[in-house]
Parts: structure tokens; C-alpha cells; sequence
């Protein structure tokens, strides 16, 4: 099961990290703000990855079991 991909619009810095490293979960709106396109597009790993790869920690991760994995 996926995690629950939470975005903070007020965080995201446009910086497009996540998007990077998981093009097929992530993309820039037309604010060039991060957006979640299929939140299973990629492996868990992965989007563990991009999360961790946001220099404003904008993107939250929450686990099947209700835990936030990240930040």
C-alpha cells in the first residue's frame, strides 16, 4: 500500500526535486507549485527519496498505519 503524499502549497518552494526523482508521482502545477499526479508511480524508496530531497520538507508522508514517515 502507498503512503499518503500531503504537499504544503505554502512550503514548496518550486525547487522541483521530487519531481526529479519521481517524475511519475510529482509534477509542477502551473504555479509551479508540487502537485501529486499517482501517488503509486514509483516505489515506496523512492518517493521516501524525493520527499527527503525537498529542501523546504514540503511534501509529508504517512504510512498505511497512520504514521508520518517523513518529515
Amino acid at each position: 500500500m502507498p503512503y499518503r503524499i500531503i504537499v504544503s502549497r505554502e512550503l514548496c518552494g518550486s525547487n522541483a526535486e521530487c519531481v526529479s526523482l519521481a517524475p511519475d508521482v510529482f509534477e509542477l502545477d502551473d504555479e509551479d507549485i508540487c502537485i501529486v499526479t499517482d501517488p503509486e508511480g514509483a516505489k515506496p524508496t523512492r518517493i521516501l527519496d524525493a520527499a527527503r530531497a525537498c529542501p523546504r520538507d514540503a511534501i509529508a508522508l504517512i504510512d498505511p498505519d497512520g504514521e508520518q514517515v517523513w518529515p
